[in-house]
């Protein structure tokens, strides 16, 4: 009887060190306290009261850095939120170089966005985010390479203006439509006189060409349904005039 407990407590105390981890995840193990090379995934051992174990997921990680209180380097206060793209890449280093991997990269990823924020213009970080996320990402990876973590990903999420910086904002977007409005309206105008210019020099030296445009212009009245009266007159009546113009004879 007594035999049999021994067998079964000895069975007991063997079968709880075998241990089962998925394919996403790594068992750091301790063996009297000593590192010892990581281990699964799969069906692994791990000797009870010697060694000690600790897991560590292998997927990556989505890290919502919150809000941020931010002064550009403009002087404009503005909130940015962000997501955190990362993983780990050595799970021994990610259990004995950080206490904890997850809060330290928090934290390391809202003190750098603040400073990057900081470091850039209101223009810049509204325009030009995928600059601003590669930094961020940049500096936030060279600072959790050494904790065995490697950053995939940094995206700003949202950018909160103050109400009179949004005002002034889109006062400055319709004083900029209006300014290409009218930009475009002259460049019309101005291509509008560069054709009239060559077409009334085209006409001046053919005269049989205005007296064509006439009777166009005559036949263009005709053909709507108005009660316009017109009278011809002779194209051959303003030649003096024409000549008179162009410092010609004098009519007689």
């Amino acid at each position: 009887m007594v035999s049999g407990v021994i067998i079964l407590i000895a069975a007991i105390f063997i079968l709880s060190g075998v241990k089962i981890l998925n394919e996403y995840q790594r068992a750091v193990v301790f063996r009297l306290g000593r590192l010892m090379r990581y281990r699964g995934p799969g069906i692994i051992y791990v000797v009870p009261f010697i060694e000690r174990m600790v897991r560590i997921d292998l997927r990556t990680v989505v890290l919502d850095v919150p809000p941020q209180d931010v002064i550009t380097k403009d002087n404009v206060t503005v909130k940015v939120s962000a997501v955190l793209y990362f993983r780990v890449s050595d799970p021994s280093r990610a259990v004995t170089e950080v206490a904890n991997y997850l809060f330290a990269t928090m934290q390391l990823a809202q003190t750098t966005l603040r400073s990057v924020g900081g470091q850039t213009e209101l223009d810049e970080l509204l325009s030009q985010r995928d600059k601003v996320n590669a930094r961020i990402q940049s500096i936030v990876d060279a600072h959790t390479e050494p904790w065995g973590i490697k950053v995939i990903l940094v995206e700003l999420k949202n950018i909160d203006l103050p109400q009179d910086m949004q005002r002034a904002i889109a006062a400055q977007a319709e004083a900029e439509r209006e300014r290409r409005a009218k930009v475009i309206a002259a460049e019309g105008e101005f291509q509008a006189a560069q054709r009239l210019s060559e077409a009334a020099e085209i006409m001046g030296k053919s005269p049989i060409t205005l007296q064509l445009r006439y009777l166009q212009t005559l036949a263009e009245i005709a053909t709507e349904h108005n009660s316009t009266t017109v009278f011809p007159l002779p194209i051959d009546l303003l030649e003096p005039f024409r000549k008179l113009a162009s410092g010609g004879d004098k009519p007689k």
